[in-house]
C-alpha cells in the first residue's frame, strides 16, 4: 500500500474551482483590465502596485487588494495582476 497525502488526492473545493473558472471569462477579465487602467491613468505616480483586483461575478464591480492574502465575499473572485498586465502592453 502506498500513502498519499490527502493534499494531492484530493480535488479542488467548489471555491477554488469557481475562482479557477472565474479568471477564465472574458468579461471578468475585461473588467479586471478596465478598472486596473482607471487606477493607473488616475494614480500614475502611485508607488505601491497592487497584487490583483476582487471582482463581483454578478456586478463585475471590483476592488485593488494591496495587501497579501485577499479576503473574497462569496460571489468575488480574485484576478491576479498577472493575469491583467500582458494585455495592457
Amino acid at each position: 500500500m502506498v500513502y498519499t497525502p490527502q493534499s494531492e488526492n484530493r480535488s479542488p473545493s467548489p471555491a477554488e474551482s469557481m475562482s479557477l473558472s472565474a479568471l477564465l471569462d472574458p468579461a471578468l477579465l475585461q473588467a479586471a483590465r478596465s478598472i486596473y487602467r482607471t487606477y493607473y491613468e488616475v494614480h500614475p505616480d502611485e508607488v505601491q502596485r497592487p497584487i490583483g483586483i476582487a471582482i463581483d461575478r454578478f456586478t463585475l464591480r471590483g476592488k485593488l487588494i494591496f495587501g497579501n492574502k485577499p479576503i473574497l465575499l462569496p460571489q468575488e473572485c480574485f484576478v491576479p495582476l498577472n493575469q491583467i498586465e500582458p494585455a495592457l502592453r
